[in-house]
């Protein structure tokens, strides 16, 4: 049995004939909160529904607790807490119906912990899902998942659509089940911000391959962003730690990876170098896979040391 909690091996899946993964290969240890990032329409969902068994891979191979996805058995399913794209739940049902259908269907729910974290919430329990407000929708969705006391939970994009208050309150949601239980967590995002605050580490998928996979925390003490003034038409070194270059109006903005003495040392003797500037990871994000740049730190001429 793997002691990986989640693998994707090689995996790849088109539609029609637009490829969305490309080749994906990346792991999940015990107890990590990983956040599967990516631009609109990179492969996010459907990576995170192939895991489900939900889609079919046209080549390679996803496993959840060690077994081929396309075979997950009851007992495997009922280990893991599965919240989809847009809160989907069954419409026809009461925020309490839910709960004691799930009572009722999965061997691990706890009935009474639910309807505690419903009122909590101060959820309707008789309302039907249809009239719910998202955030609503949102909040009965994690209360389903996390109250089956999963040992793996997967979230696509839980906070999409929801306002800061209720965002605040999942993520503090997801909080007390990685404090409480040591759970394990793959989640997509769009909203950066809350990424940073529970993520250990991330994958950027672009053009259906992660283009990153590493702890949050070493893409912080790692990459900086610098300005770089060439002379005299000098073209930019050749450098693996080059993750990204920019064109502006006076040089490039250079995303640097272990920005040390001897890659600083080769960009001087062609050019003026600016003082490094930490990133967020929106800024990152943002530099690495193209999108709005002015949502990036500007360096002004100021900044810029001679050689």
């Amino acid at each position: 049995m793997s002691a990986d909690i989640v693998r994707f091996d090689g995996v790849r899946r088109r539609f029609d004939h637009q490829v969305v993964l490309n080749g994906l290969d990346f792991r999940l240890n015990q107890g990590e909160v990983y956040a599967l990032l990516g631009r609109n329409g990179t492969g996010k969902t459907t990576a995170l529904r192939i895991l489900m068994g939900f889609l079919e891979p046209h080549a390679g191979t996803t496993t959840i607790f060690g077994r081929d996805s396309r075979h997950l058995r009851p007992d495997d399913r009922d280990r893991i807490g599965y919240i989809g794209e847009g809160h989907r739940l069954h419409h026809s049902m009461t925020a309490r119906g839910l709960i004691d259908f799930e009572a009722a269907t999965r061997p691990s729910f706890d009935r009474k912990e639910a309807l505690e974290m419903l009122g909590r919430c101060g959820l309707p329990q008789k309302k039907g899902v249809l009239f719910l407000s998202r955030g609503q929708r949102a909040q009965l969705a994690l209360i389903l998942a996390v109250a089956a006391r999963p040992e793996l939970l997967i979230c696509d994009d839980p906070a999409l659509g929801l306002d800061v208050v209720k965002r605040r309150e999942l993520l503090d949601a997801i909080i007390d089940f990685l404090s409480e239980r040591g759970g394990t967590v793959l989640f997509s995002s769009h909203i950066l911000s809350d990424v940073e605050r529970i993520a250990d580490r991330i994958g950027i998928l672009d053009q259906g391959a992660l283009i990153v996979d590493a702890p949050l925390s070493e893409l912080k003490e790692r990459v900086r962003l610098r300005r770089w003034q060439p002379r005299d038409g000098q073209p930019l070194p050749e450098d693996d730690r080059v993750l990204r270059s920019r064109p502006v109006r006076d040089g490039f903005d250079l995303l640097l990876r272990d920005d040390d003495a001897s890659l600083q040392a080769a960009l001087q003797a062609r050019g003026l170098l600016s003082e490094p500037q930490p990133l967020t990871l929106e800024e990152f994000f943002i530099a690495l896979t193209g999108g709005d740049s002015s949502l990036l730190p500007s360096l002004d001429s100021e900044e810029i040391a001679s050689c």
